[in-house]
């Protein structure tokens, strides 16, 4: 969450709060008024434990004392005007108020600390996020890049779905892949397997070579940190490679078990078709059927790639979320039109709850080369430092 919003959505909770404030204060003032005008048979006392209780919804520990305070000293005042403090039912229910108004506070304290080690864990959550899926560079050669990443636990943000890019030359490759399992082991395997990508990237001139580095080395992280039993076995990673030459109107295509991407070219949406090969991670089991397909991409174009917590989202029907027939409604948009378009028709599709986390990756040529960011460092079209190439400018190197 942005810094904007968390501070209007404070500032919203706050406001809210202090209008809130007046419902216990309220009801303190109402019992203790008509409880004095009523007779000295009729108990209304005992109600105004309900202004501690509701203050515990909406209020910490300060505001809840201060109302169990207030009910406490309302209690006094009736105790007064229904025949004197010593009476011993007026004893019990100030006792009984006191005594269950401190409850109160204690229940917000802990709830208050429960909250804040909540916040502790999101924000280190989200630092984590950051920095295995570090921001894509709107522009890298000659594409425009929109990124979206939805866990599907709203106390998480990350998860085993990744993507990435780099660029090498005069092309820019890039990955999406889906590690199977979910928690810490699966957020290890897919840092494990970008940072093999952004150093093979630039090691091998083929998607298959490229593919079966990621492949080798996703079994050595499985062998090392998973062991050599069934568990490790049963971990592989769906991922999918694209290479996209800044120049031309085609690109190359390896799938390794995850679902194709999509093309939205000149107002209609095709699946792009692939040879798919076994995920990353089955010991090279598929390195001698991995294969690269060439497909049309020209300027204008968009690729939607995806994991599969896109298309296997269900309503509450049970029906699977429609992302091409979806797809046929927006392909004049923006690429980051697009994603925002996509991502709230999910989570109305979903009801909010994503049964899996869900990566979005759309790709769009434009038929310009640009200069991006990437991995904290600006670069040229040719994939070299723009640092580097302002130095040989200038005679610097």
């Amino acid at each position: 969450m942005h810094l904007e919003q968390r501070s209007a959505f404070t500032w919203q909770r706050r406001h809210a709060s202090r209008a809130l404030v007046l419902l216990p204060i309220g009801l303190i003032i109402t019992i203790t008024v008509v409880d004095i005008q009523t007779p000295e048979t009729v108990h209304l006392g005992p109600l105004l434990v309900v202004a501690p209780a509701i203050t515990v919804a909406f209020g910490g520990a300060w505001l809840t004392g201060l109302i169990g305070a207030l009910a406490v000293a309302a209690q006094v005042v009736i105790a007064v005007f229904h025949g004197g403090l010593t009476t011993p039912n007026h004893i019990c229910q100030i006792t009984g108020l006191a005594i269950l108004s401190i409850l109160a506070v204690i229940v917000c304290l802990v709830r208050d600390r429960r909250r804040a080690e909540l916040a502790q864990v999101r924000s280190v959550s989200e630092a984590a996020q950051r920095a295995l899926l570090r921001p894509l560079p709107r522009r890298l050669g000659s594409l425009h890049l929109s990124c979206m990443y939805l866990a599907a636990a709203k106390e998480a943000c990350i998860g085993g779905d990744l993507y990435a890019v780099a660029r090498t030359g005069d092309r820019t490759r890039v990955l999406i892949g889906d590690v199977r399992g979910k928690g810490l082991a699966a957020v290890g395997e897919a840092a494990a397997l970008m940072g093999a990508f952004q150093e093979a990237a630039h090691q091998h001139d083929t998607l298959p070579a490229l593919a079966g580095a990621l492949d080798r080395s996703a079994s050595r992280y499985s062998a090392q940190f998973l062991g050599s039993d069934d568990e490790a076995e049963e971990h592989f990673i769906t991922a999918l490679l694209l290479d996209i030459p800044d120049h031309g109107s085609v690109a190359r295509l390896t799938c390794c078990g995850h679902p194709p991407p999509l093309l939205i070219s000149q107002g209609k949406v095709t699946s792009v078709p692939s040879s798919p090969a076994p995920p990353l991670g089955l010991c090279g089991l598929a390195q001698d059927i991995r294969t690269s397909h060439t497909f049309s991409f020209d300027a204008g174009d968009t690729l939607l790639l995806h994991t599969d917590g896109l298309v296997e989202a269900r309503d509450s029907s049970g029906t699977f979320y429609p992302l091409e027939e979806r797809l046929g409604l927006w392909t004049k948009c923006h690429p980051d039109t697009l994603i925002e378009y996509v991502q709230r028709d999910l989570l109305a599709h979903t009801g909010g709850a994503l049964p899996d986390d869900a990566a979005i990756l759309a790709v769009r040529r434009t038929g310009m080369t640009h200069a991006g960011h990437l991995g904290g460092e600006l670069v040229g079209s040719d994939g070299r430092p723009m640092a580097d190439l302002n130095r040989h400018e200038h005679g610097m190197v």
